[in-house]
């Protein structure tokens, strides 16, 4: 099963994906006549939450109302998880891309934090703020946490992931290597593109084998695989939990491969009317354009 965020009324609703149409997730609930209270679809956090014949139900009942479903091409998506009460990246999680940034590999998972301010869906565009000179686009897969979860070890920690979904860590470099924390130069308004689905785990039988790749204007520019990741989504997991709960919808980003704009000669940081995507195999591909903020901002 594939899940978005799309916008109706002015707030985000839950779909679920039909070849190149979407159905509305609370219409087929109610098509499935599942017990329950019905505001529950209207959310993919509680999706993923439900029991598996729950959610083959609905799937099904998806299927019964086709014909109701909505294009997705005219639909403006969200975030497939739009309130996330954690979104937590991994930095250096790539040998190549340690490399290219002289940095040592890290003994253990490297952490840092994004918020909701930054989350955008497919085709939003990314804001370049005035206060930076140097954005670069960063191709990530990232989990999305399927069950409250607390002291999981490796061998356990898959079967509390609901889905995964590409995901950008943009980041202002200029920023960020002010200081020795990254928040000032990662969880800036619209810096974390996510989507254009939340593809659930019946649907991707092995995370750490998947080609991802980053596009700016067409052009590759990270090309690689999430079986060289140096902690493995599990592993990733299984680290977090030793010290904190992960509740449903919390978002993993598990790291970038080589390629990245700054490690480049000339570096290539981000303008005004460039477009980037994000591809990953069995996921999609997230695109977003790049406009300056208006106040200033690099053009």
């Amino acid at each position: 099963m594939r899940l978005v965020s799309y916008e109706a009324e002015g707030r985000w609703r839950a779909g679920i994906v039909r070849g190149d149409a979407v159905v509305d997730a609370e219409a087929a609930f109610r098509q499935a006549r599942i017990g329950g209270a019905e505001e529950t679809w209207r959310c993919n956090r509680a999706i993923i939450q439900a029991s598996d014949s729950d959610r083959a139900a609905v799937a099904r009942a998806a299927a019964e109302i086709e014909s109701a479903a909505m294009p997705l091409a005219k639909l403006r998506l969200g975030p497939p998880i739009p309130e996330p009460e954690k979104i937590l990246c991994m930095g250096l999680n790539y040998r190549d891309h340690a490399a290219e940034s002289n940095l040592s590999l890290p003994e253990a998972p490297l952490f840092f934090a994004k918020f909701r301010n930054s989350l955008i869906g497919h085709g939003e565009p990314i804001v370049l703020p005035a206060a930076s000179r140097q954005v670069d686009y960063e191709a990530e897969l990232a989990v999305v946490i399927g069950r409250r979860c607390r002291e999981v070890g490796v061998e356990q920690a898959l079967d509390y992931v609901g889905g995964a979904t590409a995901f950008n860590d943009v980041s202002a470099r200029d920023l960020q290597m002010q200081v020795s924390q990254w928040t000032m130069g990662k969880a800036i308004d619209s810096f974390a593109p996510c989507g254009p689905a939340l593809v659930l785990m019946d649907e991707l039988p092995d995370l750490q084998s998947l080609g991802i790749r980053a596009r700016v204007n067409g052009d590759t520019l990270q090309d690689a695989n999430t079986s060289l990741m140096i902690f493995g989504v599990a592993e990733a997991i299984a680290f977090l939990t030793r010290v904190m709960t992960l509740e449903p919808g919390d978002i993993i980003a598990t790291g970038t491969p080589a390629g990245v704009g700054m490690a480049r000669k000339p570096p290539v940081f981000l303008s005004e009317g460039d477009v980037v995507e994000v591809e990953i195999d069995g996921i999609g591909t997230l695109r977003n354009p790049v406009r300056a903020d208006g106040r200033g901002g690099p053009a």
